[in-house]
């Protein structure tokens, strides 16, 4: 019997602790939201995309390349930044002006980090930062 709760209490501890995110999963779900949120066209590669567009590719690079972000810092460093085929930068296209998309993702994350941003819509997950 005791074997037996022993078994439970480390299954139930194990799945809790694989399916808490982390601060760093949570401030880059956060930027995804915000290029989601923004309206803005997303430059990829000489063509124009659009907010949820741009947002979806993030997402699917972001799946696929989880070790290179290990911070919100190196997801828009390593991957969010440019193209990894192309090595061209992403801009990010807001009210007709143009930046580098490192520069616009950088700055969300500091208005995120200091409680001057939270996005409108709730992205799956829980979506509160950390304190």
């Amino acid at each position: 019997m005791t074997r037996i709760l022993l078994s439970l209490t480390l299954l139930a501890t194990s799945s809790f602790s694989s399916s808490a995110e982390t601060e760093a999963e949570t401030e880059i779900r956060w930027l995804i939201q915000a290029v989601r949120d923004s309206h803005c066209q997303f430059d990829r590669n000489g063509t124009l995309h659009s907010a949820e567009s741009a947002a979806n590719h993030l997402e699917l690079k972001y799946s696929r390349g989880k070790r290179y972000a290990d911070s919100a810092e190196a997801f828009i460093e390593h991957l969010a930044s440019r193209s990894s085929w192309t090595g061209e930068p992403y801009r990010m296209i807001c009210e007709g002006s143009a930046m580098p998309a490192a520069n616009w993702l950088t700055k969300k994350l500091d208005e995120m980090q200091t409680g001057l941003w939270q996005p409108e819509h709730n992205a799956p997950g829980d979506l509160s930062l950390p304190q």
